[in-house]
Parts: C-alpha cells; sequence; structure tokens
C-alpha cells in the first residue's frame, strides 16, 4: 500500500495522487481498514475520483485508542523543551512543504491556491505558537486564607483525546487541536472529514519526520463517523473531545460525551453579522467584506453570513460590492488564477441555492450571480442580494458559499438588535471611523470574537470560540488553547 509520505517529494505530479491510497495511521503504522472497506475522495473542480482511504471501523477505532493509551506514558513524562522541539520542527517542515500541501488542499477541497497557501501558513503557525507554550506551562502556590497550609496546583495531561476536524480547513482545523494536545502532553486519536483526508494523513507522516513518537498522534477516516466517535468516547481511557463542525452534530456529540462525563471542546456553527455605518471608509469596508465572506469562497464559520449597511452609505456599498464579486475568477482550486473555487459537494451547491432561491422569493433583489453554474464541478458563481428580509431563510442559517446578502438599516441600536437575533454567536464585524463607537458596539454584540475594522480575525496568538450556540471553550491564545488540555492538581500542603 502506498502511503501519504509519498506527498512529500516536491517534484510529484499532482494529477498522480489518484494513484495513491492512503492507509489508517495507528500507532505509527499504516494500515487498511480491519473490513477493507476504502472511501473514495473526489476532486470538487472535476468530479474526479482521484484517492482512495480506509474505511475505518469500531475494531480500527479500538486499536487508535488502544495505540493512543501505550504512548500515553511517555509522552507525558517527554520533557517540555523535548516536545517543544518536535513541534517547533513540525512548524519547520509545513513550511518547507508550504506549496505542495497547498495543492494538495486545492485538490482535495477545491479551495482556491492563494486561500490554501494561506491555510498552510495559518495552519504551521499553531505548531510554532505552542512549542513556545510547551516550555511555559507552570503551577501556582500559594497560602490558604486559613494559614492551615499551603496551595499547590499542579497542571497535568487532561489524557487522550478524540479531534474531530471539518472539511473546509483541513489543516488548520487538525493543526489548531494536535498542537496543543501535544504541547500539553496528551495523545491523540484525530478523525478528518471523510471529504478532504489526505491532508490529514500527509500531515500524519509529517509529525513521524519530525519525531512525534509512534501512538502519539493516530489518525483514521471513516464513513460512519457516528458509530466510531462514540465507540471511542465509550473507552474509559479517552478523557477529551475536541470538536469543530455544524451545531447540530455538536449537540449530538456533547449528549454522547455527557454519558462518560468527558470534557469538551466545541467549536461550532456562526451567523455573523458583518456591519457597516456611515462613518466608516467605504474602500476599507469593501476591502474587509471581500475577506470575511469570500476567504475559502465562503465556506467559514467566521464567513460574513448577514451584511448590515447603514442608509447613508448603503448603495455606494452595494455596488462597489457588486462590481467586486461579478470581477471574480472562477475555476478549479488548483488553478494559480482562480479567485473562487467550487463547492465541497454538489449537497453544498443545492443548499445555497436554496437559500438564494428562497431570499428572492421574499423579496431580495440579485445584483450578481444567483444561479448554479452549468458544467462539471461544483461551482456556485459569486452572488450579491440586496433588500434581503428578515424572515429569510439565510439569515437564521450558515450559507457557508459565496453569497453576500444586504440589509440596510437606519440606527444604532437596531442593528444591535438585529446582530444579536440569532441563536449563533461565533464572530461579527463592525467598520466604522469613530473607535469609540465601534467599542461601544463591540461590547453589545453576542459574540466570541469580533474585528473592528477588519476582515479578518484568526490568530493563533488570539483565542478561538463562540457564545451561545456557537460553542464551548477557546482554541488558541495565551493559554487559552493548551489550558483546554490540561486539567488542574490540587494539592493542600502543611510546610
Amino acid at each position: 500500500m502506498n502511503i501519504s509520505i509519498d506527498l512529500f517529494d516536491q517534484d510529484t505530479d499532482m494529477s498522480e495522487y489518484a494513484a495513491f491510497s492512503h492507509g489508517l495511521y495507528i500507532g505509527g503504522k499504516w494500515r487498511p481498514s480491519s473490513d477493507g472497506r476504502v472511501i473514495e475522495v473526489v476532486d470538487p473542480s472535476t468530479e474526479a475520483v482521484i484517492a482512495a482511504v480506509p474505511d475505518a471501523t469500531l475494531a480500527d477505532a479500538a486499536a487508535a485508542v488502544e495505540a493512543a493509551a501505550q504512548a500515553a506514558a511517555g509522552w507525558r513524562e517527554t520533557p517540555p523543551r523535548k516536545r517543544s522541539e518536535i513541534l517547533r520542527r513540525c512548524f519547520e517542515l509545513m513550511t518547507e512543504r508550504a506549496e505542495t500541501l497547498a495543492v494538495l488542499i486545492s485538490l482535495e477541497n477545491g479551495k482556491a491556491l492563494r486561500d490554501a497557501r494561506g491555510e498552510v501558513a495559518y495552519a504551521a503557525e499553531f505548531f510554532r505558537w505552542n512549542a513556545e507554550e510547551a516550555v511555559r506551562i507552570s503551577g501556582e502556590f500559594g497560602l490558604a486564607p486559613s494559614g492551615a497550609n499551603r496551595i499547590v496546583v499542579d497542571y497535568q495531561p487532561i489524557g487522550i483525546c478524540v479531534l474531530i476536524t471539518p472539511w473546509n480547513f483541513p489543516a488548520a482545523m487538525a493543526t489548531r487541536k494536535i498542537a496543543p494536545a501535544l504541547a500539553a502532553g496528551c495523545t491523540v486519536i484525530l478523525k478528518p472529514a471523510s471529504e478532504t483526508p489526505l491532508t490529514a494523513y500527509a500531515l500524519a507522516a509529517l509529525y513521524e519526520e519530525a519525531g512525534v513518537p509512534p501512538g502519539v498522534v493516530n489518525v483514521i477516516t471513516t464513513s460512519n463517523p457516528g458509530s466510531v466517535t462514540a465507540a471511542m468516547l465509550a473507552d474509559a481511557r479517552v478523557r477529551k473531545l475536541s470538536f469543530t463542525g455544524s451545531t447540530g452534530i455538536g449537540r449530538v456529540l456533547l449528549a454522547e460525551a455527557a454519558k462518560h462525563v468527558i470534557s469538551c471542546s466545541m467549536e461550532l456553527g456562526g451567523n455573523a453579522p458583518f456591519i457597516v455605518l456611515d462613518d466608516a471608509d467605504l474602500e476599507a469596508a469593501l476591502d474587509g467584506a471581500m475577506i470575511a465572506k469570500m476567504r475559502n469562497a465562503g465556506e467559514a464559520c467566521t464567513a460574513a453570513n448577514r451584511l448590515y449597511v447603514q442608509a447613508g452609505i448603503h448603495d455606494a456599498f452595494a455596488e462597489g460590492l457588486r462590481k467586486r464579486m461579478a470581477a471574480l475568477a472562477i475555476g478549479p482550486g488548483t488553478d494559480s488564477e482562480t479567485e473562487c473555487g467550487p463547492m465541497i459537494t454538489r449537497k453544498a451547491v443545492d443548499k445555497i441555492d436554496r437559500l438564494v432561491q428562497d431570499a428572492v422569493v421574499r423579496g431580495a433583489k440579485v445584483l450578481c450571480g444567483g444561479a448554479i453554474a452549468e458544467g462539471r464541478g461544483f461551482f456556485y458563481p459569486p452572488t450579491v442580494l440586496s433588500d434581503v428580509p428578515a424572515d429569510a431563510a439565510m439569515a437564521h442559517e450558515e450559507i457557508f458559499g459565496p453569497v453576500a446578502p444586504i440589509s440596510r438599516f437606519e440606527y444604532e441600536a437596531e442593528v444591535i438588535a438585529k446582530a444579536n437575533d440569532t441563536e449563533y454567536g461565533l464572530a461579527a464585524y463592525i467598520y466604522t471611523r469613530d473607535l469609540a463607537k465601534g467599542m461601544r458596539m463591540a461590547s453589545k454584540i453576542e459574540s466570541g470574537m469580533i474585528a473592528l475594522n477588519r476582515g479578518l480575525m484568526s490568530d493563533p496568538a488570539a483565542p478561538f470560540g463562540g457564545v451561545k450556540q456557537s460553542g464551548l471553550g477557546r482554541e488558541g491564545g495565551q493559554k487559552h488553547g493548551i489550558a483546554e488540555f490540561m486539567e488542574a492538581k490540587y494539592i493542600a500542603v502543611t510546610i
């Protein structure tokens, strides 16, 4: 069986990926699934099958947990400096092989190559950041208020972690979990999305080359995620679940984890408002809207989902956004000229079109796009809608595509109420020249993250996560992300 380490030959012709079969990565070894079944991987740009990966069974899941358990003590006892050096080497290797990884991401995910390059840089940075955090894990020491004893608090690895990642950022969503878990001293089982597994397996080979010991990172793919995940969570040795995906699936996983009292970190859905005030810099707001809306062709949980533009600047903003969106080059993700690649599946395209047609029926106007593209590939054109009513389905559901719905507003209080009128609370965007006003509005908007006069907020050094139905816990940031993979142990000492 050919394995994913072959993908790191810098001279590899990407068209040859169809010839590769990738093994489950368990205990530092590559292996087929126990029943021999495979999952086909499709290029969203062409609808062609480009590879096949093993379809893990319950037995394979059990083997992955066993491998993580066998490696746990050794990794936990590895000095922080050594763990740090290995994580740093992961960063260096990802940086060295950035172009190969970017093309692989574009091939299986469909995202434009420029977006894939940005993702690889972002994904690698989690290893550099957590390499630095690994040697800064410290405890606490103090005197009890009664004076009877000293309080010692030690922070220890939480244990074996099950990590579940989505298809939209196959590198970054994995490293954002793996890097802090390894820095904390945990071993992990990663279950990447079956639509985009190749990047996860390619990175597994890279981790091995960087010096990650066998069993510390295990990677399995499955077409039966519910049963496989439930089986892993039922193993008493598993103590952590970290999930990125939809709120609906997150609720199911939380219920499953509750049966076994497992610690959970959940990065779930979003419905981000993008607010443009009359006093905003128009060109800066348009620049920011293009980033917030069209990063990864809108297939991002932080994507601007509802664009609220104040009446005085509305028409100029809508026309400016129409021109920019209509001018985007649509094509295969691996084409260096592409600015908007395909969606991940035909089902995703159909959902986007359903939301657009619903909005139009309810009175929205199509300024550009608005219809499914003909031909092969899962393409949907960049679309701008104006006068989108509050009762449109897309005002309440994640669009997850290149559609920008614009609604007009008059007053600050009005738009804050609209922004908060959702069960989600992941990301929000505000554009205004008045910093005091922007900060005042930011404090009132119910969101875990807010970008003020910026179209991009993600940063490994900042805590990423939401409120309300958008999740639990934080990833990244100064000690926030690594703390999710540690437990505090209190020791009362008389000295």
